[in-house]
Formats: structure tokens, C-alpha cells, sequence
């Protein structure tokens, strides 16, 4: 097991290195000067090629790639200086020189273009927020999803089944970004003042008395938004593998025996069924943290989703990159833990 979780790391890694590749190279092509866009239009040539330097956006394009990625490694060559060792919180491993190390980091994702803030602390300020909404996003679609799925699949062929399929069907057709404007114009403007919900707002705000305060309320709007489609999938995978393994021999059997419908239906059929269902849940848990992008920007909740957006807009390259890599770094996490959940939950499956 050990050497299979090695080797799914290596694929990891040579996965999160390609999307470094293509995301800073795409950045560098684009007709955007990202140190005219923090000094803006009128700016003088001394001040943009101050800019410039202070970032190292006046070195060519395959140096500037170098020095990324050695800002990203965990192992990188630094300068042997109080400054380098302050600003990477490195530990020595090798010296190279009088002037160079080989040291031991953690990666370090630069600063923002925009505020000049270090990247690292400015997306741990919002990825709880994401981290929030996209789980209770996904234990609202898992907790309904199986429910309406399996209740379809008992009651298959009846009014239950079909309406259960139109919710599906209709929850899979509308993209998360028109949902959302529905959702908030619906319960947050015309029955505000029955639901008590806002059409936008952020899980924290400020409070001149009490400091930062919890919202809980501004959860519940985007929560079921982002959840709408994972919802609908879970839905129909779970009704479909409820069916095939409703007309399994050993459910027969079960029945045979004498066991209570509630026994044979979720201890015996339900559990055999969960397993593409397992699957639909790990890959949308992970597809919701970049899918909570356009759902945080329709609700402006302050996220990971809308920080990413608001880079976006400025070409702020180094805070788009740690959004990017943190995502994909989720995506690495959660399929590991799926396979090694699979092999727990089915004998049969062996991570060979």
C-alpha cells in the first residue's frame, strides 16, 4: 500500500508540474502587463520598470520559470543572507558556496502583484471559507442525494420515482451560475422577508463592537447552489445502482430469510451500491472548490472562489497560481483517499 500511495504521488506531481507549465506560460503570453495594472495607465517608465524588477518580470521568460520554480520546490538553491532566509524560512541542507545553500522550505507562492501581500497567508485567510461552503455544499447533496435516490429506486415506477428523476434532471441542466442568480433573487430579494436571507454576503463580517462575526445565514443561499448539481447526480447514480443490486441473488436471498425490508434495503443493498456513488462524491467534493468560483461571485462571498476571480481581473499571476495549485492539490488528496476507501469498504478491490 505504502508503494501505491508512492507512486500516485509521483503521477501527482509530475500532474501539479504540467499545471505550472501551462498556467505560467499562458499567463506570459497574454497582452497584459501586470506591472502597468498595479501602477495604472499613467504611470511614468521608471516606476513600471521598478515594478518590473522588484518582481523579477524584467528577466526573459524561461529564467523567470527557473526562479518560480524554485520558489515552489522544497528544496531550492538560495542566497545565504539574512533577508533569503527571512523571506524562505529556510533550513540549510547543503552549502554550495560562501553565498549559495541548497535548503529545505515550504513552498513559497511570492506576493501579490496588487496588495503585496504574501500569497500563502492570503489564501489561508479565505480557503476556510471555501472549505465551508463546498462541505456542507456536498454533505447537503450527499444527505438528499441518497435519500430521494434510494426512496426512487424502492418506489420505482411511481409518482416518487418520476418526480425524483424531473429534480434530477432539472438540477443537472442549470449551470451553477444561472441557479445562483434564480436562488438569490428568489429567497434572497422577492421572499426575503420570509426566509430572513440575503442575496449576497460573506460567512464573516465585521462588527465595530464585536469584531469579526459568523453569518451563518449567508451560508445557506450559496450552500445549496453549489450543492444543486452534485445533488442531482448523486440522485440518479444511486437510483440506478439501487436498481441493479435490488435484483441481485443475494437480496433475494436476504428476503428469503425473513429480514425486514429496512434490513435488506440499507444494510445489504444500499451498502453494496455506494460505490460509484463514492466516486461521484469525491470527484464533485473536489470540482466544487473550483465550481464555488462563479457560485461565491454571484453570492460575494469572500472565498477562495471570488479572491481567484478578482486576480483574475488584475492579471494578479502569483494569487491565481496558489488558487490553482491548492485546488489541484485537493483534487491529488481526495482521489488517494477514494481508492484507499474503496479498498475498505470492498474487499474485492486490491490498490495494485
Amino acid at each position: 500500500m505504502i508503494r501505491y500511495i508512492l507512486r500516485k504521488l509521483g503521477y501527482s506531481l509530475a500532474v501539479m508540474l504540467g499545471i505550472v507549465v501551462i498556467v505560467f506560460f499562458l499567463f506570459n503570453i497574454l497582452p497584459v502587463d501586470p506591472a502597468r495594472m498595479t501602477q495604472g495607465q499613467r504611470a511614468d517608465v521608471q516606476s513600471l520598470q521598478a515594478v518590473r524588477k522588484e518582481f523579477g518580470l524584467d528577466k526573459p521568460i524561461p529564467v523567470q520559470f527557473l526562479y518560480y520554480i524554485n520558489d515552489l520546490s522544497p528544496i531550492g538553491l538560495h542566497d545565504r543572507t539574512p533577508e533569503e532566509q527571512q523571506k524562505y524560512h529556510y533550513v540549510t541542507l547543503i552549502p554550495v558556496s560562501k553565498s549559495k545553500v541548497i535548503a529545505l522550505k515550504w513552498p513559497y507562492l511570492r506576493r501579490s502583484y496588487q496588495t503585496y501581500k504574501e500569497v500563502g497567508p492570503l489564501l489561508m485567510g479565505v480557503i476556510p471559507n471555501t472549505l465551508i461552503l463546498a462541505t456542507t455544499a456536498i454533505i447537503f447533496a450527499i444527505v438528499i442525494g441518497v435519500f430521494l435516490g434510494t426512496v426512487s429506486a424502492v418506489h420505482q415506477n411511481t409518482w416518487i420515482d418520476k418526480a425524483s428523476i424531473a429534480f434530477s434532471t432539472l438540477g443537472v441542466s442549470a449551470p451553477s451560475f444561472f441557479a445562483g442568480i434564480i436562488i438569490a433573487w428568489l429567497f434572497g430579494f422577492v421572499l426575503s422577508k420570509y426566509t430572513g436571507l440575503n442575496m449576497s454576503g460573506s460567512l464573516t463580517s465585521y462588527d465595530p463592537f464585536k469584531g469579526e462575526v459568523l453569518t451563518w445565514k449567508n451560508l445557506i443561499l450559496p450552500m445549496v447552489t453549489l450543492g444543486l448539481r452534485p445533488l442531482a447526480i448523486i440522485v440518479q447514480l444511486t437510483r440506478s445502482a439501487m436498481l441493479d443490486v435490488l435484483g441481485q441473488d443475494y437480496i433475494r436471498t436476504a428476503r428469503a430469510k425473513g429480514l425486514s425490508e429496512r434490513t435488506v434495503i440499507y444494510k445489504h443493498a444500499l451498502k453494496n451500491a455506494l460505490n460509484p456513488v463514492i466516486t461521484a462524491i469525491a470527484n464533485w467534493f473536489a470540482s466544487l472548490l473550483a465550481g464555488s468560483f462563479f457560485v461565491e461571485y454571484v453570492f460575494g462571498y469572500n472565498g477562495l472562489g471570488k479572491t481567484t476571480v478578482d486576480a483574475l481581473e488584475m492579471s494578479d499571476f502569483p494569487v491565481v497560481m496558489g488558487s490553482i495549485l491548492f485546488i489541484t492539490f485537493i483534487f491529488v488528496v481526495i482521489n488517494i483517499l477514494v481508492d484507499l476507501l474503496y479498498a475498505w469498504i470492498d474487499p474485492r478491490v486490491k490498490l495494485s
